[in-house]
């Protein structure tokens, strides 16, 4: 995607082929900084700090992080280890289960002298299915924008809210959510994105905002509290959020504050929809209160970071000191809340039946 007219994914090899560059998405959207990552352990850090997000990111940054363990040993016990590290960076994101075991499917057959060169294929492989799911997520989504617009009589521009970040920056390129927007930007059909802020990290303000903008996509930042009144006043055609994890029944989990807008657009009449690929199905979940929740740090809530008059990136409290705070990073959207779910096999009903129907080989498992 673009970044001042440069196309950009999120996650790429270095020139000497091995180390791994990503965009620290901590900095954005004042600045814009690659770095590079040599080591497993740096590909956690990366991980668990955010400076990479987003369920497909997360799972194509941990696949490269195996590749990274791997180069100086490769041995069953390495493989392990690594696997182990990587997989304790972020609890609620299945993406990240998903392509260490994909990687360890493709790996442990394997000779250990010929699993780093295996490794960096498949993880390369990750990523060009990542991109490609996620365009037909786009292509099957800007159906439901173009069947908007053309119900207006083609009279204005779809007004779209949005929830955290699940645009490119969340995956290798595209995005779940953002994708049908895109696509519809693409195809000259006109959008309006209303961007939640998303407190506690300000994903929206910070991160959808700076995408949109650098398509020249026509979007409005809004406190995360001002969904409802929109809805109310028939400001929001739809309702397009990403997700981490999604039970087999349906229902999702994503950024902390998804739900209350779900809850808004079903009283409002408003379409529900969820962007996912296929990896962010759990298929062993039937029940999204049995999906774990991570809660990080209070600091999230109990500071927020801006950029001064002058041009200083700082900190600043926003709470008593004596203050706790709670920093839950995810809620769970009930499938019956959801009025579709957005794949790249096309649009089913958020349910067992109609997931099995897009998904049939994975529905047993």
């Amino acid at each position: 995607m673009n970044v001042d007219g440069t196309p950009f994914r999120t996650i790429w090899l270095a020139d000497d082929g091995e180390a791994v560059e990503i965009i620290d998405q901590t900095r954005l959207p004042h600045a814009f900084k690659v770095i590079s990552l040599a080591t497993c352990e740096a590909a956690a850090r990366a991980i668990v700090s955010m400076q990479v997000r987003g369920a497909p990111l997360i799972g194509a940054t941990a696949a490269y992080g195996l590749c990274l363990a791997l180069r100086d040993d490769a041995s069953d016990a390495a493989l392990a280890g690594a696997c182990d590290i990587l997989l304790a960076t972020r609890p609620t994101a299945v993406n990240l289960r998903w392509a260490l075991d994909e990687m360890r499917r493709v790996l442990a057959p394997l000779p250990a002298r010929d699993r780093a060169a295996a490794a960096y294929g498949r993880a390369a492989s990750i990523c060009d299915e990542d991109v490609a799911i996620c365009r037909a997520i786009g292509d099957h989504g800007v159906a439901l924008i173009r069947d908007l617009w053309e119900k207006s009589g083609k009279s204005r521009p779809v007004n779209i809210l949005t929830h955290c970040n699940a645009g490119w920056l969340a995956t290798v390129d595209w995005g779940t959510a953002t994708a049908p927007i895109y696509v519809a930007h693409e195809e000259d059909i006109p959008v309006h994105v209303w961007v939640d802020e998303t407190r506690p990290r300000n994903q929206g303000a910070s991160l959808t905002a700076w995408e949109l903008g650098g398509h020249g996509i026509d979007h409005t930042v809004i406190v995360d509290n001002a969904g409802g009144h929109l809805m109310q006043n028939g400001k929001v055609d739809m309702v397009i959020t990403g997700t981490d994890r999604t039970t087999a029944t349906g229902d999702v989990a994503n950024k902390i504050g998804t739900y209350l807008k779900a809850l808004a657009a079903a009283d409002n009449d408003v379409p529900f929809y969820v962007g996912l690929p296929g990896p962010t199905i759990d298929w062993t979940l039937f029940d999204g209160r049995d999906i774990p929740i991570e809660e990080r740090d209070e600091a999230e809530v109990k500071t927020v970071t801006g950029r001064t008059a002058r041009g200083d990136i700082v900190s600043v409290s926003v709470t008593p000191e004596a203050s706790r705070a709670a920093n839950y990073g995810f809620d769970v959207t009930p499938a019956r809340l959801v009025t579709g779910l957005i794949t790249e096999r096309g649009i089913c009903s958020a349910s067992a039946a109609g997931l099995r129907g897009l998904y049939p080989e994975s529905a047993g498992s």
